[in-house]
This record gives structure tokens, sequence and C-alpha cells, in this order.
């Protein structure tokens, strides 16, 4: 357990709040978090629309959120939350961790498309999802191993997948921006890992959340796309 809050800058817990319809499931995740020092659970909603109000309202630094929910579901929710219109109103969206039941469920591919910053099984054990949270509190992402290879093993299936687009790069967070950078300039994981002051498994984390935004399968594909959009450029200018 954590003797300090998270947020050594302001002194305050990581404050949390939970989107899942099943009222069993949110309590139990309340009792993990609320047993942590340094993170609060501040609020509840049974589904993606109340959570999507509630988020607004309450301004929390992580939202835990299922998947599949009546009225609104976690992709949607998501997507609502990452948009350009709520950051005008609302600043910086909190960082998502979306959870799931199954492994290869297509619609965390989907979640993780519309900016969530992260995913985790429901299976996981309890002692991971304070961690999950706290490492998305701090602005880096959370990608369950299981899950990870499942997506990695549908990207690499694809046919001849297609490159994305500049536009598609400046849907990256500003940190997967900076290790897309490294990456085409031939940074090792280890090496960035010391330029930007992260641990390997951090810079990994960043990594894989690249791939699975951009659509693709492995670094070269990475540093194509960084120099065929100007991206490299426009990053060291």
């Amino acid at each position: 357990m954590s003797t300090e809050p998270e947020d050594a800058d302001t002194g305050r817990s990581v404050r949390v709040v939970l989107v899942d319809d099943e009222a069993l499931i949110r309590a139990g995740l309340r009792m993990l978090l609320d047993a942590e020092d340094g993170i609060e659970v501040i609020g509840e909603a049974s589904d993606g629309q109340a959570g999507v109000t509630l988020v607004a309202e309450l301004q929390p630094d992580v939202v835990v959120m299922d998947v599949r929910m009546p009225r609104l579901d976690g992709v949607e929710a998501t997507s609502i939350l990452t948009s350009p219109d709520y950051r005008d109103e609302h600043g910086g969206p909190p960082g998502i961790l979306i959870l799931t039941t199954f492994s290869d469920d297509t619609a965390v591919r989907d979640a993780v498309r519309a900016g969530a910053a992260g995913f985790l099984l429901k299976s996981a054990a309890p002692a991971v999802l304070p961690e999950a949270v706290r490492s998305l509190a701090k602005g880096d992402g959370w990608l369950d191993p299981t899950v990870t290879r499942s997506l990695l093993n549908e990207l690499a299936s694809r046919a001849e997948p297609s490159l994305p687009t500049s536009a598609e790069i400046e849907q990256l967070t500003r940190r997967e921006r900076e290790v897309l950078a490294a990456m085409a300039n031939g940074r090792s994981n280890s090496q960035i890992a010391t330029d930007m002051f992260l641990s390997e498994a951090t810079v990994k984390t960043h990594v894989h959340r690249i791939f699975l935004k951009l659509g693709i399968t492995d670094r070269a594909q990475a540093v194509s796309v960084a120099f065929r959009t100007g991206f490299v450029r426009a990053s060291q200018g």
C-alpha cells in the first residue's frame, strides 16, 4: 500500500470515477481502490451516458470503464471523452482504463483507437488495478499483456495494412509522439527510457499503444510512417 498521495505536485489523491453497469463489480472495484492510500473513488455510473455526464461534472484523473454497457457503451463513451469538443470545454480528458472480460474483445481495440489510455482484464490479480490507475494518473498507459498479444496478433494477420496519415499521428498523445520520433531516429527502447527518464517497461507500453492506434505491427512501419508523413522533420523543428 502506498504511503503517499500519488500526485506529489498537488499533494492530493488520484481521483477515480467507476463506470460499469454491474453494481457488484463497481462495489468490488471501489473496495480495492479505496483501500489504497493516494487513490479516491469520487463517483460511480451504471452506463456510458451517465458516465460521460459524471466525468464532465467531477473531472476525475482516471476513469475505470467497462466495455459493454447499456445506453452508451465504453467505446462510444471513450470517444466522447477524448473528442476535441470535450477538450475544448473541459480541458484534457482523464486517463481511461478499459475493463474487459475477453482478451480477444474487438471492442477493446476500438476503445484504444478512440483514445483509451489502457486496458485490463477483469480476471487480473486485484493488486494490478491500483497499479494501472496510478500509471494512467501519471500520463502513462497500461496494457494487459494477454490483451496486447491478442491485439497485435490481429493486426499482424491483416493483409497489406495501409499506413496511417499525419492526421492520425496527431491523435497520439504528446508522449506517444515523442516516443515515435525517437524510434524514427533509431533510438532503442532502453535509450528512449534513459532519454525521457522513464522505465523501459513504460516505453514498451507507449510503443505498443502507438502500434495499436496507428494499426501497424512493427518498428519498421513506425519509422516509415514518421518519415513518409514528415512527422520527424516537424518534431525536430
